[in-house]
């Protein structure tokens, strides 16, 4: 009896061991960027250590950034995969490739909270509870002084030269925040920019302006996304005047900030060779307090993607499990 037993358990380990070595023959060599901004290569390396463990794959890593990881994907088929895809530059050639069958979604969103706008600091929020909404905002300046001229709000924008600061003017515009007793801040720099954030939250003083997630300034200091209080007024009025310099922006409508669309791409050859991973893309989503505190983790040890992937395997065992079947979650964990 014993024996059967011992049989058994022997033929089903074979069996797991075939069928373990059989989707590792299917799906074979995989590219994968492994883009240049710190949440992107984290992602990239967690996604390497769990297909590698979980899924039998051999992933090779490839520097990307977004256009040029999009133009390789499209017109090479390689890499098969780009996590971490903010695909608002590329969206037209993008939508063509998927319906041609090119390229495929395996998430829409693998962080959440994610994106552009206008941001107030937490005990802020704590404090003034009546602030909902930018509208809200816009009615107290007083709650937001300018360091020149206190009868003023100050409304930290974007450093000149950035894309973002064209929007953030005709937003102020758009708004009238002028009219309303503000005045719109060039911080000069990103370290001007992080650095009146570090300042007013250091002093616990109010502060608001614009930044984007996921970024480690946003993890570090728990800032708070204010919602505009109005809808998102159309990609005529974006595209066609907000986004553009202000001479070719006549008449700006309030709107809220224009989505940030970010999705996990990957090529027909990674959906044919590793089908059973796109269950894994597709539950595969970052909190983004998680993320953010990974991006703290980052820039406080000056950890690179591969470090923080370990931290984060290590850390986190009960999210990146949940995103797995059992049997696939065992392999990783035995492989850590």
């Amino acid at each position: 009896m014993k024996l059967k037993n011992l049989t058994g358990i022997s033929i089903a380990s074979a069996m797991t061991i075939l069928g373990s070595s059989a989707f590792a023959a299917d799906c074979g060599d995989i590219t994968m960027a492994d883009m240049n901004w710190p949440s992107a290569t984290l992602m990239a390396n967690v996604d390497k250590i769990i297909l590698e463990a979980g899924y039998g794959c051999s992933v090779e890593m490839v520097v990307g950034a977004t256009t040029t990881t999009f133009a390789s994907m499209n017109e090479k088929g390689q890499p098969d995969v780009a996590g971490e895809l903010w695909i608002n530059a590329v969206r037209e050639p993008l939508m063509a490739a998927m319906d041609e069958g090119r390229l495929h979604s395996a998430l829409n969103g693998p962080i959440t909270e994610l994106g552009e706008g206008w941001w107030i600091p937490p005990y802020t929020a704590a404090n003034n509870p009546d602030l909902k909404t930018v509208l809200d905002i816009l009615e107290r300046p007083d709650l937001f002084p300018h360091k020149e001229d206190p009868s003023k709000g100050a409304f930290v924008g974007c450093p000149a030269g950035w894309g973002c600061q064209l929007s953030n003017i005709n937003l102020f515009r758009a708004f009238e925040m002028e009219k309303k007793g503000w005045v719109l801040i060039d911080p000069g720099s990103q370290a001007g920019l992080d650095g009146s954030i570090i300042k007013a939250n250091e002093r616990e003083e109010n502060w608001f302006g614009y930044y984007w997630a996921p970024t480690s300034m946003i993890g570090k200091y728990d800032l708070k996304l204010v919602p505009f209080g109005v809808p998102f007024a159309g990609a005529e009025n974006w595209d066609g005047c907000i986004a553009k310099a202000e001479q070719d922006c006549a008449d700006p409508k309030p709107s809220a900030w224009t989505e940030s669309e970010v999705h996990t791409v990957v090529t027909t050859n990674f959906k044919d060779k590793a089908g059973p991973a796109m269950d894994y893309f597709a539950k595969r989503i970052f909190p983004g307090s998680v993320m953010g505190s990974m991006l703290v983790f980052m820039e406080e040890e000056q950890a690179d993607g591969v470090d923080a992937a370990a931290e984060f395997m290590s850390r986190h065992e009960d999210l990146w499990m949940s995103w797995l079947p059992a049997d696939v979650a065992a392999k990783v964990k035995a492989s850590l």
